[in-house]
C-alpha cells in the first residue's frame, strides 16, 4: 500500500508510506519516505506518518532519507523520539539513503551510534533480515 501524505500544517509534506509482511516473520514493516526539508515545520507530519504505522501493527520502520535534501535538529529530534517509541513497544526504527548533511548531523550528535544506518533500502533488506547489522 503507498499513500501520499498531506500536511494539515505549512503547505505540503510529500512522502510515501509503503507497508510490507516481512517473509519468515510474523510482524510487518513500514517504509517512510519523507521528501525535501525536514525541520521544524514537517516534523510532526513525519512522527505522526510514524506513529501511525505503528498503531497499524508495524513492529519495523525504516525511515527512507532518500529524498531528503536537509534535516535540522527538530527533525533529528522528531526521529530519536519515534525509535524511543517503538523500542518501548518491542520495535525497531532503522535509517537508510542518508545524504553527506544528514550523516555529519548523526555523527556531530553521536546518533550513528543509536541508529542503524543503512546506505539504501536494497542494504537494509539484506543485513536487517538476516540478522547482521549495518
Amino acid at each position: 500500500m503507498v499513500v501520499q501524505c498531506a500536511s494539515q500544517f505549512l503547505g505540503s509534506y510529500p512522502c510515501k508510506v509503503v507497508k510490507h509482511g516481512v517473509p519468515d516473520m510474523s510482524s510487518s514493516f513500514t517504509i517512510v519516505k519523507p521528501v525535501g526539508v525536514l525541520d521544524a515545520t514537517q516534523t510532526a507530519q513525519l512522527r505522526s506518518q510514524i506513529d501511525d504505522a505503528m498503531q497499524s501493527g508495524a513492529s519495523t520502520v525504516l525511515v527512507d532519507f532518500e529524498q531528503v535534501s536537509f534535516m535540522d535538529s527538530s527533525g533529528l529530534g522528531a526521529l530519536v523520539g519515534a525509535f524511543k517509541s517503538l523500542r518501548a513497544r518491542g520495535g525497531k526504527l532503522y535509517v537508510c539513503s542518508i545524504n553527506e548533511q544528514i550523516r555529519i548531523l548523526f555523527e556531530l550528535t553521536s546518533m550513528d551510534r543509536v541508529f542503524d544506518i543503512f546506505s539504501s533500502q536494497e542494504e537494509f533488506s539484506r543485513k536487517a533480515f538476516s540478522g547482521t547489522s549495518a
